[in-house]
Formats: C-alpha cells, structure tokens, sequence
C-alpha cells in the first residue's frame, strides 16, 4: 500500500532566506505592521512504497542543498510545527506543478540508477510554507495570505495559529471518473435573446448573429450541434484567434486628417484594405512571409530570416499575474516555434500598462488585485520562463497609468532565427498528426474565449480554468527535439507544425487541417491526469505542446528522435483529404464540421467609427525604459536597472549573433 512522506526544506540560517525576508518588506509595503521575522520553507509531499531511509537520502542528496539548507522528513502529510504561526501554500488539483513534475521524473531516475527494489513513486506534490514570529492573530494571517501570498484561482492556503487550525489534506486528490456520454446543445427555436444567454452561460462569447450563423447551419444538417462542435466553433471564431473586429467592415466620418472638410471612408476590411494592403503596395522583397503564419518574417542575410511575433496576455495576467505573464513569454516563443518548419528563438521583449504601485489600498475594487502584486507577478512571470529557456529578455517598458487598474495590459514579444529555406511548410493528406510536448490538463480551457469577455468582480471565479501554468523545461525540451527534427540529416522530419495554443487541439489541427480536412482520436492525447471528458481534452489550451504533420514513412525516426529526447510524442490521427474536421472519441464520432463552415460561415459585423477632439482623461503616471525608470524605485518596482537584468538581461549582448551560430551547430 502506498504510503505519504513530507520533506521539508529550508534556508540553514535566516540570513540565507530572501523569500521570507521579501515576505516581510511586502507585508509592510501594504501597510500592515511586519512581523520580526517571517520564514520561508520549500514543501515536497512524496506518494509511493518508501522506507525512511530512502527518503532521508532523497531530501539530502536531491532536495536540500548541503551548504544553504536543511531538511526535516515526516511520515505523511499533515505534520506541521505546534507551536509557529504558518501559511501554507497548495496548488489546487489539476493546476500545471512544474516542481512536481521535474522531481517525480528525478526521483524515478535516482530509485532506477540506485537500484533500490521495492521502492516507487506514484505522485509528487509541492507547496510553500511561512511562519510567523511573532505570531499575528488569524485575521492578519488571512489578510496576507489573501493579499499577498496565494492566488485563489490555482491555489489553497492553510492556516495555522491561535484561534484557526486548518486541516490539511491527509491524502493526494484523485481523480474523477466520468463514464462516457456524448451530450448535444439544442438550439432550434430559439430566439436572439435565448442564444446569446446561451452563450454567455457556456463562455463562448459568440454574439447572437453568430449564435443563429450556427442554428441556421445546423438546421440544415438536420441536427443539434454536440458540445464539442459549438466550443470548436466557439474557438474558430473568437477574438483571440479569429481578430474579427480588425477585420470587420468599417464605416468612418469624420476629419479628413489633410484632406479639407469632413469625409466618409468606407473599408470592407479593415485589416486588409489598411495594414495588408499597405504592405502589398510597398512589397519590399525582404519581407519573406507576412499575415499567413505565427509570426512574421523579414529576411536577415542570404541565409537566414528573422521571426517576430508580439502578443497581448491581458485577461490572464489580471487573474493570475506570474502565470498570465509566463504563459505569455511562452506562447510568443511557441509561435516562433510555430513559424515555417520551426524557427530558433534567440530573445525576448515585453510591455507591461498597470495602475501606479502605490495605489490606495483603500480604494481597490473588489475582484481586483493590488497593482503592486500584478506588478511583482508579471516581471518574475517573464523572468523565470525566459531563463529558464535560456532566452534573455533584451528591452521593454512600463506605463503606469491608474485606468490599467481593473485590465492591465501584457504585451509579450519574441524573436527567432529561421532558415530561408525552412520558412515554407504545407501538410500533405495522409500525414499523420502528432502532438508532442507536454500533456493535456483541465487548465486553460476557454483560453481563446476568455479573451472576449469583459471583466468584472465575478472573474477571478469564473475564469479560474483559463488560467494556466506554463513548464518552461518542457518547452524547452520540446524546442531541442523540433530543431534535431527541422535539421535531421534525411531532411525535414514533418511537412508542417503549429503551436497548440489558445483553443488547444480545436484551434491547432483546425488551422492545419483547413484545406485538407482530418480525423482524430482523442483518447490518444496523453493526459495529466484522468477524468478528463472528451471536449475538455480537445479545447485545453495546456501549455508546451505542438502538433506535427508527420508523413507515415517518417514517424518511427520521428518518434525515436523525440524520445530520445525524452519529449512525449503521441499520433492522434491523421489528415485527410475531404475538408471535414471529424472527431472521435472511443471509436464514437464527437464532432464533425465542414472546414469551410469552420472557417469560412463566421458572420462578420458592419461597424462605424468617429473622430472626436477633447476627452482628455487621467494623465498617465511615466512610460520609461525598464532600464531607466527615473524615480521610480519609490513605486516598488524591482530596483532601477532590475527588471531588464533579472529577465536576463545580463545575456542580451551578442544574443543574435550568438543564436545564428548555434543554430548552425
């Protein structure tokens, strides 16, 4: 029977504790008078056949570090000491644990290279633990907990002192198991008011023409829509991927901006008829690939091309800072992954619009966290996934403005290193289809949809399944493999690749398979953890994955290589050559649209825009370089020239040139 064992490990003296000393100063940076001393503690829980000797070598040979730390092991999970104050911080079920993760595998590999029988791990948890000296009352426990050490979205906090004993969990959470159903949304008869409730309750965030685009087409097959195909089209079709309003028509009257009097300029759409066509006009023939891929290419020499994709990560980064801003980072770097047949990512580059850090406390609406957390959580969300990877983050700025107070704004960015000839890619019918990188988890479902809805109070509960966090080794990992693909001596291992991001599997095989159609078998997808229903596997966003188009003469090299690797690589189906999207799960068909619908019946809206002076509105508060920010030290930003360097800055001189070279390697 497995049994639970805790390992606690700390700084060996208080000198070499930063985070509890940060904790202390952040305490009094909100105004609440700051403990002695606050004490910050790693937590590893352990599930598996172990005897305490085992254990004892695990917490001090993989663990703990024999010079700046100590370690405590307990048998079970619910050891605490008596006597301290403490909050303790668990991420909740199903939430991304990239600690967990990485010292599961290192323990796996310890008990194999150790040859230790009878020994075996069948899960890692993690949290943080702080205590308190002296000890605050509960009150003040619960307020810093709140305000400054968990984030209810991904996680739990426990707390311990005089007055409140929270229990914790005597056992790891298992999964649910739900017996296949496969369930259909009926739309016929239903007016504009019932769709677009229906919408809103199901976060699709279609407005009502496209909720009766969808009844009309479904009343023409003569069925109700399953749930999987209204949340494909729901992807397809959102903000975040589809850019609707840049591409809706648009009516302007207004100034004529050097032309005399008032004029009307009509665009069918705006994205085309302005940005597109200007780039038509010009047709510089260093732009090698604009407006069809993940990200841009410009050429750089007669050999390479340069990679450029920027995003926003709004709605996440309000929720959950460290994780929305990472994930971010991330999902640029996965779309220069994306671009071509795979380009090299090389650096970084960010904007971050809060509210100023000294906001009144007083005044914060409910549901919305403290610029000054947002703040801290965006910077180290950046930092830590880029040097992680290895990618240093060059240059950025921070616009304080009090109107970013409720939604501030992320902007992520990422440049790479491309081949010329690798820029072109196109999957064949027949290819199989791939995905490889990290598993499939209930976080970062409606990841695309969210991105349309507006914020409120409510957000934080509602949206909490949007949030994800990211795995920066595993993507990492994953990028090591693709290039040893890109570049395999036989050529090219796959005809195709895209990032499996907002929207998941929907979004990343929808787009491939556009011109030719595929099939899939989703109980092939590899999963984090059971008990996931079929829909949840085929729109979680769930970070670190890409899909591949692999011809069938290549996959055993293409899977060996991966392996190799040690990259799960997974065939999940095929493309086909009839332009339907058909889904299946179990040998039960789940989904089947039309490409054509998918892509092509999206009802696009008729807008009209206006010109006015005056307005005015709150002066912003300083845009400065991150590098530069004069004054600002008083806002709690992380010490003058630290954002830059701490996101790797440090690594920025020659980081082109230094990626070309290695990417001839």
């Amino acid at each position: 029977m497995p049994s639970y064992w805790t390992i606690v490990v700390s700084p060996a003296s208080t000198a070499l504790d930063g985070v509890g000393r940060d904790t202390r100063a952040a305490i009094g940076q909100m105004g609440m008078d700051a403990p002695r001393s606050v004490n910050a503690s790693k937590v590893y829980f352990l599930e598996g056949s172990f005897d305490r000797p085992r254990v004892e070598i695990l917490a001090a040979e993989l663990l703990a570090d024999p010079v700046a730390e100590r370690y405590e092991v307990h048998q079970g999970l619910t050891h605490r000491d008596a006597a301290a104050a403490s909050i303790e911080v668990h991420p909740l079920p199903g939430v991304m644990d990239p600690v967990a993760l990485t010292t599961r595998t290192a323990v796996e590999r310890m008990i194999d290279a150790r040859g230790w029988t009878g020994q075996s791990v069948a899960g890692v948890r993690t949290a943080r633990r702080y205590t308190f000296d002296p000890p605050p009352d509960a009150g003040v426990l619960d307020t810093i907990a709140r305000r400054l050490l968990y984030n209810p979205c991904i996680e739990r906090a426990f707390i311990r002192c005089e007055g409140r004993d929270d229990a914790l969990p005597a056992e790891f959470p298992a999964p649910v198991h739900r017996p296949f159903v496969l369930r259909s949304v009926c739309l016929k008869g239903m007016d504009a008011e019932r769709l677009a409730a229906l919408s809103r309750q199901k976060h699709l965030f279609l407005s009502a023409d496209e909720m009766r685009a969808i009844q009309s087409e479904f009343d023409r097959l003569g069925r109700d829509p399953t749930d999987l195909e209204l949340e494909t089209l729901a992807q397809t079709w959102s903000e975040h991927c589809v850019h609707k309003t840049l591409k809706s028509a648009v009516t302007y009257r207004g100034a004529g901006f050097g032309r005399p009097g008032k004029v009307e300029v009509k665009y069918s759409n705006l994205f085309k008829d302005t940005i597109v066509a200007a780039t038509r006009m010009v047709n510089k023939p260093w732009c090698l690939s604009v407006f069809h891929d993940n990200a841009g290419v410009i050429a750089l020499d007669d050999e390479y091309g340069v990679a450029f994709k920027v995003e926003t990560h709004n709605h996440p980064s309000a929720i959950e800072p460290y994780g929305g801003a990472a994930t971010g980072v991330g999902g640029c770097i996965r779309d220069i992954m994306g671009c071509g047949l795979g380009a090299k990512p090389i650096a970084s580059t960010d904007v971050f619009c809060l509210a100023e850090p000294d906001y009144d406390d007083a005044k914060l609406p409910t549901g919305v966290l403290h610029p000054r957390r947002v703040l801290r959580g965006v910077v180290g969300g950046v930092r830590d996934y880029g040097n992680r990877m290895g990618i240093p983050t060059v240059n950025g700025a921070i616009c304080f403005d009090r109107r970013f107070l409720a939604n501030p704004l992320v902007f992520c960015g990422c440049v790479g290193l491309i081949p010329r000839d690798r820029i072109s890619k196109k999957p064949c019918a027949g290819d199989l289809i791939v995905v490889a990188g990290g598993r499939t988890g209930r976080d970062g479902i409606h990841g695309a949809t969210f991105s349309s809805a507006e914020l409120g109070e409510s957000h934080a509960d509602e949206f909490s399944h949007a949030v994800q966090i990211g795995n920066a080794i595993e993507e990492k990992k994953l990028l090591d493999a693709m290039l040893l693909a890109r570049d395999h001596e036989s050529g090219c291992l796959y005809t195709a690749v895209t990032d499996c991001g907002a929207g998941g599997l929907s979004s990343a095989i929808g787009e491939m398979g556009e011109e030719l159609g595929a099939v899939v078998d989703l109980e092939q997808a590899p999963l984090k953890y059971e008990g996931l229903a079929y829909d949840e596997i085929w729109i979680s966003e769930a970070q670190e994955r890409m899909v591949f188009a692999v011809p069938p003469a290549r996959i055993e090299t293409f899977l060996r290589l991966f392996a190799g690797e040690e990259v799960e690589a997974t065939v999940i189906g095929r493309f086909s050559d009839d332009r339907v999207l058909r889904v299946r799960y179990e040998g039960k068909t789940v989904g089947e649209l039309s490409m054509a619908f998918l892509h092509h019946g999206l009802p696009m809206p008729a807008r009209t825009a206006a010109w006015s002076t005056g307005g005015g509105g709150a002066a912003r508060a300083g845009m400065d370089s991150m590098d530069g920010m004069d004054g600002m030290d008083r806002m709690d930003r992380p010490g003058g020239a630290g954002v830059s360097t701490r996101a790797g800055g440090s690594s920025r001189a020659g980081a082109a040139s230094r990626g070309r070279q290695a990417d001839r390697q």
